[in-house]
C-alpha cells in the first residue's frame, strides 16, 4: 500500500463528476473540486494530483480534455452509495491505496499558466449571472411568517 494524498481523492471524485458524459476540461474539473471541497484547491496541488493520478493510468488526456480510465471507474464505482461524503472520500483512499498498476504510464504535465487561466475562468464563471450546473443552488431566504390565510380578516356574517 502506498501513500495517498486527500486531493488525490478529491481531484478523482472531481473529474468523475465533471466528465460523466464527454471529456471534461480543466475549468470543469476545478469547479467539480470547489463542489466537492468547499473551497478552491491550490493550483500547485492539482497539478502534482493530476501527475500522480495520470502516472497510475487513472486520468487520461485527449486534447486538452480529461478523462477517467475505465481502471479509475471500477475503482470509484466499488464505494458505497449511500454515505456521506467523508464516508465515502475514505472509501476511496482506501481502494485507491490498494490499487498496483501493472506498469506507469505518461504523466500529464500542467504548466502553471494552464492551472491558474482554469482557476481564473472557473471563478469569473461562478460570479456571472448565467447557470452554472455545478454550483450548488442558492438557499432562499424564507421569511419567518408562513405565506397564508394566516392573517385574514375573519368573514362579516
Amino acid at each position: 500500500m502506498r501513500p495517498v494524498h486527500d486531493i488525490d481523492v478529491v481531484i478523482l471524485m472531481a473529474t468523475m463528476l465533471s466528465s460523466k458524459r464527454r471529456p471534461a476540461e480543466l475549468a470543469e474539473i476545478v469547479a467539480a473540486a470547489d463542489l466537492i471541497q468547499g473551497s478552491i484547491p491550490f493550483m500547485e496541488k492539482i497539478g502534482a494530483a493530476i501527475v500522480r493520478l495520470s502516472t497510475l493510468g487513472l486520468i487520461t488526456a485527449t486534447e486538452g480534455r480529461y478523462a477517467l480510465t475505465p481502471v479509475a471507474q471500477k475503482i470509484i464505482a466499488k464505494r458505497p452509495k449511500r454515505a456521506a461524503a467523508e464516508e465515502i472520500s475514505v472509501a476511496l483512499k482506501r481502494n485507491l491505496a490498494a490499487y498496483c498498476p501493472a506498469a506507469e504510464c505518461l504523466p500529464i504535465l500542467l504548466t502553471d499558466g494552464q492551472l491558474g487561466a482554469a482557476i481564473r475562468a472557473h471563478k469569473t464563471a461562478r460570479k456571472a449571472p448565467g447557470k452554472n450546473l455545478l454550483m450548488p443552488k442558492p438557499k432562499v431566504d424564507r421569511h419567518f411568517k408562513v405565506e397564508g390565510r394566516w392573517r385574514r380578516v375573519p368573514a362579516a356574517r
